[in-house]
């Protein structure tokens, strides 16, 4: 079967396996050309071992994997048109800038001229064109960073896979870094495969992300689905946070559903979140979109409870409630300004949910 026409990458039941412990999960994706995708998920899920799949540096034990239509399985690296940055940069101490940027220029023996000329394109385009001849070690680490870069962008693959590139930098750096990095894909037109754990960072730079959990695809989706939508407690759990809480359906309707929490308290769903042979139900609720008032809200799934906890986090504050039931439920609020008020522990307030907030992430 052929890759579809906008396909850059098909994988297609890929499994690896080392030993008896099976790191990629037989797992398919597609990844459009031009695209930015981003493989998230916890230390050991599997995501970097799919990378090295990619770039050939692994063989998969069972599925194939196609690189702009052709079956690049069992090709070594330097057959396939894919370059990577790795979390180490990898440079060369003892070349210059520019000597670490033309180096495989030099390794696929592009005459000299045409090579200055790709260099010179490359330093541009990351703007270290000044730095050339200088050495890593008089580099900063965001210099450093775009030197390998540099180095991958200047062989002109088709695919530039990405390992957790970012996470040597300090807090700053690298969240501007996960800006410049965004522009450059989009600049360049190339089709990035990023590593990641973490969260920010994926839901900030890519076009699609893909959440990996034990070897296998938990969900696929754009940064807003999975942020509001997801589709597992584990894709609720690692993306941002989430009160996750056991229902009992109550009672269904043309378009809302009656669901009681373990400890009693009741609340409206939507009924298109809920199969409609369900019984019970895990819901997620993310901490923001429990909106808080010091007095009473007419709205759906009122509720009151005491703020039990309440840490100051300059722009917003982090609050831990307890309702009159018992749930013990997180929520975030934006910290005092003209338009909002304080709120501070032991104080009691009016909660309330919109129906579109409650998600349903498992059901049985």
């Amino acid at each position: 079967m052929s890759a579809p026409a906008n396909s850059m990458i098909e994988i297609r039941g890929v499994t690896k396996r080392f030993g008896s412990f099976t790191a990629v999960n037989d797992i398919s994706l597609s990844v459009r050309e031009g695209e930015f995708i981003t493989l998230l998920g916890p230390s050991g899920c599997g995501k970097t071992t799919l990378l090295r799949l990619l770039a050939g540096f692994e063989t998969p034990d069972a599925g194939s994997i196609l690189l702009a239509g052709e079956d690049v399985s069992h090709l070594p690296p330097y057959r396939r048109s894919v370059n990577q940055v790795f979390q180490s940069y990898a440079l060369f101490p003892h070349l210059t800038v520019r000597e670490n940027v033309g180096f495989g220029l030099r390794m696929q023996q592009v005459p000299a001229a045409a090579a200055a000329e790709r260099i010179r394109e490359a330093l541009a385009t990351v703007s270290l064109e000044p730095m050339a001849d200088r050495f890593p070690h008089q580099l900063s680490g965001g210099q450093r960073q775009r030197v390998a870069l540099a180095r991958a962008i200047v062989c002109r693959p088709k695919v530039l896979l990405l390992d957790e590139p970012l996470s040597a930098l300090d807090a700053k750096l690298r969240h501007a870094m996960q800006l410049e990095l965004k522009h450059l894909q989009r600049q360049l037109g190339l089709t990035f495969v990023f590593v990641t754990h973490d969260q920010e960072e994926a839901l900030t730079m890519s076009d699609r992300i893909a959440i990996i959990n034990h070897g296998r695809i938990e969900q696929l989706g754009d940064a807003s689905e999975i942020y509001h939508k997801p589709r597992t407690p584990f894709a609720a759990d690692f993306i941002g946070q989430a009160n996750l809480l056991s229902v009992t359906v109550l009672s269904r309707h043309a378009t809302t559903a009656r669901v009681r929490l373990d400890d009693g308290l009741e609340l409206t769903v939507s009924a298109a979140e809920l199969p409609a042979a369900s019984q019970t139900a895990l819901i997620s609720i993310r901490p923001e979109k429990i909106h808080i008032s010091k007095r009473p809200i007419a709205a759906d799934n009122v509720f009151s409870a005491r703020i039990q906890e309440e840490i100051f986090q300059g722009a917003t504050d982090q609050l831990w409630l307890v309702t009159d039931q018992g749930t013990r439920l997180h929520a975030l609020v934006a910290n005092e300004s003209a338009m909002n008020e304080a709120y501070h522990e032991g104080e009691r307030v009016y909660c309330s949910l919109h129906l579109d907030d409650l998600v349903i992430v498992q059901s049985a």
